[in-house]
């Protein structure tokens, strides 16, 4: 941790000490077990902040815990870009413009994947 004046942390600075505490930890933590574990007597609503904005970023996920959420870090890299990648098309207003867009800008290889893990999926169910 750099040490700020008035004992602030850098930017992003607890972001990372939280992921390094779930990632740490190998399971699931709630709010209260993070907070336990972090130097720094941090409140319990500051990490309960955090760890729901790492979750929108789509950098740990979630389930319900009691009256809680147990938080896990996603170490898979590719279900992190995919996350981001199904927010984006969340987020704009005419999603068959942008999906006709990604499709046009993919190569011959990345098209034929494509259509594989489509049908692969609609064959599961």
């Amino acid at each position: 941790m750099v040490d700020r004046p008035g004992n602030r942390r850098g930017r992003g600075a607890l972001e990372g000490e939280v992921m390094a505490v779930l990632a740490a930890a190998g399971t699931a933590l709630t709010a209260g077990q993070v907070t336990e574990r972090l130097d720094g007597g941090l409140a319990y609503t500051t990490v309960s902040t955090v760890l729901s904005r790492l979750h929108d970023k789509g950098m740990v996920s979630r389930r319900p815990a009691g009256r809680a959420h147990a938080y896990c870090f996603l170490r898979d890299e590719a279900a992190r870009r995919a996350r981001e990648m199904t927010k984006l098309l969340e987020a704009g207003q005419d999603r068959s413009r942008v999906l006709a867009h990604f499709v046009q800008d993919l190569g011959p290889q990345d098209e034929l994947l494509l259509h594989r893990l489509l049908r692969e999926a609609h064959e599961d169910g």
